[in-house]
């Protein structure tokens, strides 16, 4: 059973796959032409965490694919009300696909262990999948051949950012990552997120200087500093890593030509400015239409290229 749990979960091809599909669809759509390429296909949406981007995303992509979905939230009790396997098991005898958007990375690790249909992983607190797929097709989108080229993340070294260093090293892209002291990705779960068969042109940087991380980047890539479940933090990481706001000072140790990303919500006047988010160089529209998008490209190879 083919998942999407992380993106080491497919392999370099598999990925350029989903991105030409994605791509493809994209197209099309922009066009007004709409394939039904799931018809009569159930996708079980399951949320513990509330959403804007991956619940509309995903809603209106089944639609535009001829599919339809359900919104499953606290009602179910999760874990509580009834065990994940007895969910898991309930939910594949009725649906297609099922997409979790939860708290601990163990659930969606359990909820494909007895899933009998493809479990994709809308976001736990160790990956984002959906996110770096949806980031990488925009920054194919903008740039072409991404095989070494710089991506930058600037901020808390994160789920988000677990992600992206995964889906750098498939797809060839130096990422380079500036975060403080205990920020940091440990060194000892690199190679883990790494995974097998880095493609070529890959490369991995660490550091504390947030202009060294940006400069020759084709991107610069920030997140919240203070995510949901870590409100009592709220006050020791806005003070720690204050130095590494994204400001139009940062941007243009970029460049010009580099481009601006945040997966949203942004907390504007703290990791980023209003000058950087509403100038041509924020991408951050963009990025968040291609949730949709790209989405859609794996929802297609997951139901039709897989089985």
């Amino acid at each position: 059973m083919q998942h999407f749990i992380t993106i080491n979960d497919i392999r370099s091809d598999e990925f350029h796959r989903i991105l030409e599909l994605s791509a493809s669809i994209k197209q099309q759509v922009k066009r007004g032409e709409y394939q039904h390429y799931l018809a009569n296909k159930m996708l079980a949406m399951v949320f513990e965490k509330q959403s804007l981007r991956t619940r509309v995303s995903f809603e209106t992509g089944m639609f535009q694919l001829g599919g339809s979905s359900t919104y499953l939230g606290n009602e179910i009790g999760f874990g509580k009300r009834e065990s994940i396997k007895d969910i898991a098991e309930v939910l594949s005898s009725m649906v297609d696909v099922i997409m979790f958007r939860g708290m601990k990375h163990q659930s969606v690790e359990d909820l494909a262990r007895y899933s009998a249909v493809p479990v994709i992983n809308g976001l736990t607190d160790s990956a984002h999948p959906c996110q770096a797929l949806a980031d990488m097709f925009t920054l194919r989108e903008i740039f072409g051949d991404l095989r070494g080229k710089k991506l930058s993340w600037v901020g808390d070294a994160n789920n988000v950012a677990a992600s992206l260093l995964q889906a750098s090293a498939r797809l060839g892209v130096k990422f380079s990552v500036a975060a403080p002291s205990g920020y940091q990705f440990d060194s000892n779960v690199i190679s883990n997120l790494i995974g097998d068969g880095a493609a070529e042109g890959f490369d991995l940087e660490l550091t504390d200087d947030p202009f060294k991380a940006v400069k020759n980047a084709i991107a610069v890539y920030t997140d919240v500093w203070v995510s949901m479940g870590q409100e009592a933090e709220e006050e020791e990481r806005k003070k720690i890593l204050s130095p590494y706001q994204v400001n139009a000072e940062l941007m243009a140790a970029a460049g010009h030509n580099a481009i601006f990303l945040h997966c949203l919500p942004a907390r504007r006047g703290l990791e980023v400015t209003d000058e950087v988010m509403d100038s041509s160089q924020s991408k951050v529209i963009q990025q968040a239409e291609n949730r949709l998008h790209a989405q859609k490209g794996l929802l297609v190879w997951l139901l039709n290229e897989t089985r």
